[in-house]
């Protein structure tokens, strides 16, 4: 013990506690252990939990595709006007009774509906609140590309299953970027985007209102959901949309479908290779950084920089790691979905601050909101050098 003594209190409390770590392990890993556990009345509840957590992970697939098939089989809005029974939901879902109960049965134990009393069905909270946000359930759908990625994590991991499905929705994030993508393969994934920006929309406009700004310039804002959101939100605020050219002339469409192009326009271009329109005095990023590598973040934020007039702001907004209560979010969800994409990672606040501030923004902040499971936001200026001595 003489040398852990020698090299000070840190490292004699680093072996002890690896010492303590790796009896624990054994002792739980023990089977003797765990029926000991199972069984003692101060352990019993520790010991039932942590089995229900572990049976969690191994059917965790088989939970997300009894979502996937009440998605599919419209379910939900069935139910919406109110309880129905077997007889009627298997007729309505065009399922044999006896496997359409197997299925009512596991959304049930899985909180998404209620058995009544009398028999019949009724949604309960989970399914009632996908009701009410329909990109959820198109971002449900949406997994099904996911699930063929992750068949064989290892292959994905190690890099050896070949081009994913993924990769070929989100086409500018694979390795040709985004450069002459044809307006037939940005429709799907643009109307993917315009249904799931909906859901963050708000609670950004709640943490950071609009009024005290001229114009703003979303970039990488899709078909305009989230811009669209803005100008209800703050009715005297013009609004500009950068996105690949394919992206901003379906975002025209949309403006002029809502008597909203006095208000709005739709640009189309590449920040790789042209510099982004000037005059907006507010810039928005939502859920666009964390699409890409460091490399590509650092031109992003460049070109945003150069936008903006001295004194401009930068709202960059989207999930963050280090989210408390969110890690499965973004460590584990986030994780494997960027790496079958192609590109990207869930960075931490002080990671996006400093890539913001190696870009040259000055006043970086985040500003708490509603859900930050969902988003959080960090806010920035610029501030010329001259004009800040």
């Amino acid at each position: 013990m003489g040398e852990f003594r020698s090299d000070g209190g840190g490292k004699r409390a680093l072996f002890w506690r690896e010492r303590w770590l790796g009896f624990r392990n054994r002792t739980i890993a023990n089977p003797a252990f765990q029926r000991w556990a199972a069984a003692f009345p101060l352990t019993r509840g520790i010991a039932r939990r942590n089995t229900r957590a572990l049976f969690d992970l191994c059917a965790g697939f088989v939970y997300s595709q009894t979502l996937f098939a009440c998605i599919r089989l419209d379910l939900f809005a069935i139910l919406a006007p109110g309880p129905l029974g077997l007889e009627a939901l298997a007729a309505r879902t065009c399922l044999r009774p006896e496997r359409a109960l197997r299925l009512l049965e596991a959304a049930a134990s899985l909180n998404l509906l209620r058995r009544l009393p009398d028999g019949r069905f009724a949604l309960a909270d989970l399914g009632a609140a996908l009701i009410g946000n329909p990109s959820v359930a198109a971002m449900i759908e949406h997994h099904a590309l996911l699930y063929e990625d992750l068949r064989d994590p290892v292959a994905l991991l190690r890099g050896e299953g070949g081009s994913s499905r993924l990769a070929a929705y989100w086409p500018y994030a694979g390795p040709a970027g985004d450069a002459a993508i044809p307006a037939e393969a940005v429709a799907d994934y643009s109307a993917l985007m315009a249904a799931s920006q909906s859901l963050i929309a708000e609670d950004i406009l709640d943490a950071y209102p609009m009024h005290r700004h001229r114009l703003l310039m979303d970039v990488g804002g899709g078909e305009g959901a989230f811009l669209r959101a803005v100008m209800r939100a703050t009715p005297g605020l013009a609004v500009r949309l950068f996105d690949l050219p394919a992206v901003a002339a379906r975002a025209t469409e949309r403006f002029a479908a809502e008597g909203l192009s006095h208000r709005a326009d739709a640009c189309g271009g590449n920040f790789r290779t042209a510099p982004l329109p000037t005059g907006a005095d507010v810039l928005s990023l939502v859920r666009v950084v964390h699409d890409h590598d460091d490399d590509t973040v650092r031109l992003i934020l460049r070109a945003a920089h150069d936008a903006l007039g001295d004194g401009g702001t930068l709202l960059l907004a989207e999930p963050m790691a280090g989210t408390a209560g969110a890690e499965p979010v973004t460590d584990a969800y986030f994780g494997f979905y960027l790496l079958a994409m192609g590109s990207g990672r869930c960075r931490r606040p002080a990671e996006l601050t400093a890539l913001l501030q190696e870009a040259g923004f000055r006043d970086c902040r985040e500003i708490p909101t509603r859900r930050p499971l969902l988003t959080r936001l960090l806010v920035c200026r610029r501030i010329d050098t001259l004009q800040r001595k």
